[in-house]
């Protein structure tokens, strides 16, 4: 072998061992899929406990980025997520509707509640309606703090002041403070400014900084919290990793997934309720 025959034999050897190393590099690369997902579902610490049994189960990294479930679902739009888990069941039909997604899928429910400082300004603690609770707010002019970051949270308490027959964007004062921002953020506000939030009950369960907040009102059937969990279309964004994503969901409503949603507690309290069978939820 001329010295020149040895060359191009070592070039080309190393070309095969870089390209081998480049694709088992993206092979493991396309074993993770990302979901866009509300604050709730992270900042409850739900993902913490069931997302390691399904990369055990599958080998499936999930990374997550926990937005409002607004800015999820502009997030799946764009094609910047794999796969969309939010609690707004009216705008995820519409985003399926609207070809981004591709079927929705409940998965489970929790409730709202109402918190608010223990002086209990309003005189409401204690009600079982949320909305007279809210019309007491707004009469005595009790500081609450919405989220106003276009959150399935912030959507859910928008349409219970309408409920309550308040418009709150003409009626709100000072006493009414949007942040923008999400569920822990509004919690440590209005635990700062002795102020009442709507919260899901996930999230205040896992909160640590409760200062002197406490649950004002709670079990109103209209405090119910619906999941929905959607593959982003790939037909819309070809890079979507469909089955990955799928695998995910599939996971998610299948028994070993629900057992696991169902299992989560805190101080031993059930924070998800999964209902996956309930075709209508």
């Amino acid at each position: 072998m001329n010295m020149l025959t040895r060359r191009l034999l070592i070039a080309a050897t190393a070309s095969l061992v870089f390209a081998s190393g480049a694709v088992a590099q993206d092979k493991s690369q396309e074993r993770s899929i990302l979901v866009a997902s509300t604050t709730s579902t992270q900042d409850s610490g739900l993902f913490g406990h069931i997302l390691p049994m399904f990369k055990a189960k599958t080998g499936i990294d999930v990374k997550v980025v926990a937005q409002g479930t607004g800015q999820a679902l502009d997030t799946g739009r764009r094609g910047d997520a794999d796969v969309v888990f939010v609690h707004a069941k009216s705008v995820e039909e519409k985003f399926v509707a609207e070809g981004f997604g591709v079927k929705r899928y409940p998965v489970m429910y929790n409730d709202f509640i109402l918190i608010g400082p223990k002086s209990d300004p309003a005189g409401i603690k204690g009600s079982k309606d949320i909305v007279a609770a809210l019309g007491a707010i707004k009469a005595k002019g009790a500081d609450f703090i919405s989220r106003g970051d276009k959150s399935g949270t912030h959507q859910a308490e928008l349409n219970l002041w309408k409920v309550a027959g308040i418009d709150i964007a003409k009626d709100k004062g000072t006493w009414y403070k949007e942040i923008g921002q999400g569920m822990g953020a509004a919690l440590n506000t209005a635990s700062a400014s002795d102020a009442y939030v709507l919260a899901d009950r996930g999230t205040w369960l896992s909160f640590r900084n409760c200062g002197d907040l406490v649950i004002a009102v709670e079990g109103d059937k209209r405090l119910f919290n619906q999941y929905g969990v959607m593959l982003v279309n790939p037909d819309k964004h070809p890079s979507v990793k469909k089955d990955l994503g799928q695998q995910f969901i599939d996971w998610l409503v299948s028994s070993e997934g629900q057992k696991a949603i169902a299992d989560y507690k805190i101080n031993g309290e059930q924070l998800f309720y999964p209902n996956a069978s309930d075709s209508g939820a």
